[in-house]
């Protein structure tokens, strides 16, 4: 199991889409979703067919947050500058994380 630090503090678990069909695939079909989803290689998502509203974190190559969103279903989110890959979770998890652009994640594990 990986985790999703920052600064030392673990947020979550996280899992990684790391092949395209698992990126392209991302949340859907979910009931609901505890922990983390790292999209690399990905600028933009969309929440059509989603069943609950998500957090979108846009992160550059080096994971730090650039930009974030909380989209309910049927969304689609534009791609941000500098984006690389997109972070999902289920609404609310950001503010519990207090996560803010600048921040700087990392996985381990």
């Amino acid at each position: 199991m990986a985790w999703l630090l920052r600064d030392g503090e673990v947020l979550a678990s996280v899992e990684v889409a790391s092949s395209l069909t698992a990126r392209s695939r991302g949340l859907l079909g979910k009931r609901s979703f505890d922990g983390a989803l790292l999209l690399r290689h990905t600028r933009s998502v969309h929440t059509i067919g989603m069943r609950f509203a998500i957090d979108v974190a846009f992160l550059t190559d080096d994971l730090r947050v650039i930009g974030k969103a909380t989209l309910p279903p049927y969304r689609i989110a534009l791609p941000r500058r500098g984006g690389r890959a997109v972070l999902e979770a289920e609404a609310g998890a950001f503010e519990r994380w207090k996560l803010v652009p600048g921040d700087g994640l990392e996985i381990k594990g």
